[in-house]
């Protein structure tokens, strides 16, 4: 049993209390059993001194090889910073990782997440954005050079382990780092009390950096406007602020949240997908079938108008399966659009002749005036076609209406048929993927226009004005030169 503080090995590891003395031995101190724990499985776990030679932890330490010392309470005191020290203290070699490495794995996914602390100086505060951080999967966390030292004791004890599960950077200058997140396609957010977004309004949807300044001054000007956003987190109550480690928690946990829901919206949508594809699908086996049982003795117009409902159908399913893939890509971000010239009421005119093919499906009027745009055609008519079975489930009677026009570069584009009893808020409803059995119609069709559209930089809604369920669709649209 060692019972000396001046023993060579615990005094080699009591001055890895200090900072500096840390930095040139590239070692650091672990207090109590989790850390210790998490060390030891991390493959970090040097040296070990314990109270309790018995203790199982120390067993199997001294088992896997690492050295392990039984000392006196007293030496375990003299060790540690906490008044009532527990009986494992060990010795772990550095784990942080350069900048250029971290940050290009944590901004690999294409909804990672890191975190970047300038001048935190709390070592609490530091060790708990660290166990945030690794209790969501955040990809990284940096600290900058005038932060606390993230091998601070008290930082490590704070991380209750943490530490060992994620890639961390010390001593990052913050536009540096910055401007690397940039370069990896991060969008940069800087957390500030006066921000002007709203974090629950704030799209995290692509990968992102979350900067957090000091504890009492907040980011620098220059830092938060090399941001490309600052954003604050919203309080209805009448505390001051947040603590700089709750309010990091908070918008840690909503970047989580954003993929829990979007991995929870695609099983929806898959779900609805499912379903919109079943009705076709039924529809066309049982014209398939009734031709090919009753070919003989049918007339030549029943077997035109079972050959023309397999066509229509067949193009129902086309569009759910176009619908499906681009929900996917709404989902994760990464819709691409491809714009030409189109006039819009040949195109509108075109949808409007498929759709004859339904001998059910109400006429549809076009009424303009609109020409010809730049746009991507085949997501306009995918909208026109959510639009049109949308306005035939839930409208109530007459012909649909279209009309639009170009207006200041964008174009303005409108869907509309008589309806009852909906009011604005019951439409808004209707752009939320829904499961299978949850009303009637396409279940994620106006999900997908309005994701399409907000990608272009658009938008898409639905209203309900003098009683007309009207749906909308404004888009960029750089006017071209008539075609001819």
């Amino acid at each position: 049993m060692l019972t000396s503080a001046k023993n060579p090995r615990v005094a080699a590891a009591s001055r890895l209390r200090k900072r500096a003395l840390r930095d040139r031995d590239g070692k650091f101190l672990l207090e109590g059993a989790q850390a210790v724990i998490e060390a030891l499985e991390a493959g970090r776990l040097e040296v070990l001194f314990t109270a309790d030679a018995l203790d199982p932890i120390a067993v199997r330490a001294g088992q896997a090889g690492i050295e392990t010392h039984h000392v006196a309470d007293a030496v375990v005191r003299h060790l540690t910073s906490t008044v009532t020290p527990q009986a494992l203290v060990g010795v772990a070699s550095f784990l942080d990782l350069s900048l250029g490495h971290a940050m290009s794995a944590a901004f690999s996914d294409e909804s990672g997440c890191a975190a970047l602390l300038h001048e935190i100086r709390d070592p609490g505060n530091a060790g708990t954005v660290l166990r945030s951080a690794d209790a969501v999967g955040a990809g990284a966390v940096a600290f900058s050079q005038t932060s606390v030292d993230v091998y601070n004791p008290k930082t490590i004890r704070a991380s209750a382990g943490s530490v060992f599960h994620l890639p961390i950077v010390k001593g990052v200058a913050t536009l540096d780092a910055i401007a690397q997140a940039k370069d990896l396609g991060a969008r940069v957010l800087a957390m500030a009390g006066d921000g002007e977004t709203d974090l629950y309004r704030t799209d995290l949807s692509s990968p992102v950096l979350f900067v957090f300044g000091n504890e009492t001054r907040g980011l620098p000007d220059d830092i938060a406007a090399a941001a490309d956003d600052t954003v604050r987190v919203p309080q209805s109550g009448r505390a001051e602020s947040l603590n700089l480690a709750a309010a990091a928690t908070v918008c840690l946990f909503e970047w989580q949240r954003r993929r829990l829901r979007a991995a929870e919206a695609l099983e929806s949508i898959i779900g609805a997908a499912a379903h919109d594809i079943r009705s076709p699908l039924t529809a066309m086996k049982g014209f398939g079938y009734a031709l090919e049982r009753r070919w003989d003795t049918m007339s030549e117009e029943q077997r035109t108008l079972m050959l023309q409902g397999i066509v229509h159908d067949a193009d129902r399913m086309d569009t759910v399966l176009r619908l499906l893939v681009d929900a996917a890509r709404v989902v994760d971000g990464n819709l691409e659009v491809f714009p030409e010239q189109v006039d819009v009421g040949a195109l509108v005119h075109s949808v409007a002749e498929a759709q004859r093919r339904d001998p059910d499906h109400p006429p549809i009027e076009w009424v303009g005036p609109a020409g010809t745009v730049f746009t991507d055609p085949a997501r306009l008519k995918t909208a026109l076609l959510v639009f049109f079975e949308s306005l035939v489930w839930w409208g109530r009677s007459g012909a649909i209406v279209v009309d639009a026009r170009i207006s200041g570069g964008r174009l303005l584009l409108r869907a509309m048929r008589p309806v009852e009893r909906l009011t604005d808020d019951d439409v808004e409803a209707l752009f939320t993927p829904r499961r299978p059995g949850e009303g009637a119609g396409s279940k994620i069709g106006l999900f997908v226009a309005r994701g399409v559209a907000e990608a272009q930089g658009g938008r898409c809604w639905g209203s309900v004005d003098e009683g007309l369920l009207v749906f909308h669709l404004e888009l960029p649209a750089e006017l071209r030169a008539p075609l001819s």
